[in-house]
């Protein structure tokens, strides 16, 4: 009977999984994937994947090097899948796209030995190392390279693995601001949200019913608006810095700058992101016996003991909860960000979409100052 009523449940949950797997679960495994596999080039160029497979890293393209190439520039051409070839090794080496397709073009009418002088004719850029050892890198589908890349990382010509250039150097910076910024949120949301949850737990349930309509306030509301709204509030000519200026706080001519900056961020992700801290400690705190803290209180304790030492514990499975919870929100918040973080705050998610709209390139996260010539290439 017990293995009939586990059935019958697995059954009522089946859709739900299979809606689960196929909706959220594969396109997700199909997405890092990408991330190490990419056979734009092994694919369409087997005749120099196989030269780069059968001759160790460091030895210079001969003759048979230079004639799979051709072959293969020539067949993939008349494929017209030279684009293809050329987005994988232009992820690597940036510019290579127009290389590629431009060359394509040219082999289609045809190339006569010898195919090194025919082709460094056509571009002396066929003869750089750089671009031999990215074709190398990519001669086989597997590759590490995209996550180098999101690290700020690359491959040598010899293999070896060092720092990109400086002005190329973002990833890492931004995965720090963004943990970082989402740490500090969390913790604001904390220390707003905590006395908001226990004034919730503690008071007559009229009061907390009315309060907990305003806490639930801002769920009724769309976050493209609420975003919007801070906006308005933060900007110099806004309502805040008018409201300074007519106090006398502040002059004028000093009026703060407080959108389109990590001050703009954090201020609107805290605001939007504080329900879901104070959900789950109101909570916990519903469920806390009061006496206890009366009885500390009737043996010695001080408030602040009795707070410390008897009430706080009672509250860190709601705490745990709500920082996770936030914490996890933040690290992927996109809209607002992208609204009032400027250029100083914006995090790793507005960089993740600019290569989904932008670039197109979702196998990895490369920034190349020719991302610009590469759009326009394809």
């Amino acid at each position: 009977s017990q293995r009939r009523a586990k059935r019958r449940a697995f059954l009522l949950v089946l859709p739900l999984l299979a809606f689960i797997l196929i909706t959220f679960v594969v396109p997700i495994g199909q997405m890092l994937q990408r991330s190490f596999y990419n056979d734009g080039f092994s694919a369409n160029m087997p005749q120099i994947s196989q030269w780069f497979a059968e001759n160790p890293r460091g030895t210079d393209p001969d003759e048979a090097a230079w004639t799979a190439l051709a072959n293969d520039l020539q067949v993939s051409a008349e494929a017209r899948t030279i684009g293809v070839v050329g987005t994988r090794i232009n992820y690597d080496v940036p510019g290579t796209r127009s290389l590629f397709t431009s060359t394509g073009r040219k082999v289609r009418r045809g190339i006569e030995p010898p195919y090194d002088q025919a082709l460094l004719e056509m571009d002396e850029d066929w003869g750089s190392s750089t671009l031999w050892a990215a074709m190398r890198d990519a001669s086989t589908p597997y590759t590490g390279n995209f996550y180098l890349a999101s690290l700020d990382r690359t491959r040598a010509d010899d293999g070896s693995i060092q720092q990109v250039e400086e002005r190329q150097r973002v990833y890492v910076m931004l995965f720090m601001r963004t943990f970082w910024l989402s740490l500090l949120i969390t913790g604001l949301t904390f220390v707003l949200g905590f006395p908001v949850a226990h004034l919730l737990a503690t008071l007559p349930m009229r009061k907390s019913n009315l309060l907990m309509i305003l806490v639930l306030l801002p769920f009724w509301t769309s976050l493209l608006v609420r975003t919007t709204s801070w906006m308005v509030l933060l900007q110099q000519q806004g309502v805040i810095n008018d409201i300074l200026v007519w106090l006398g706080v502040i002059g004028g001519s000093g009026r703060l700058q407080m959108i389109y900056n990590q001050t703009g961020t954090i201020i609107a992700m805290t605001h939007i992101l504080l329900p879901f801290m104070i959900l789950p400690l109101y909570s916990v705190m519903r469920t806390i016996n009061p006496s206890y803290v009366r009885a500390a209180r009737s043996l010695g304790a001080t408030s602040w003991t009795a707070f410390r030492r008897i009430y706080f514990p009672q509250t860190l499975p709601g705490l745990g909860a709500g920082a996770l919870l936030v914490f996890i929100l933040a690290v992927g918040y996109y809209i607002t960000p992208a609204l009032v973080g400027g250029s100083s705050g914006q995090l790793i998610s507005n960089m993740i979409a600019m290569h989904m709209t932008d670039t197109l390139n979702w196998s990895c996260l490369l920034y190349t100052s020719d991302a610009a010539d590469e759009r326009s290439s394809v």
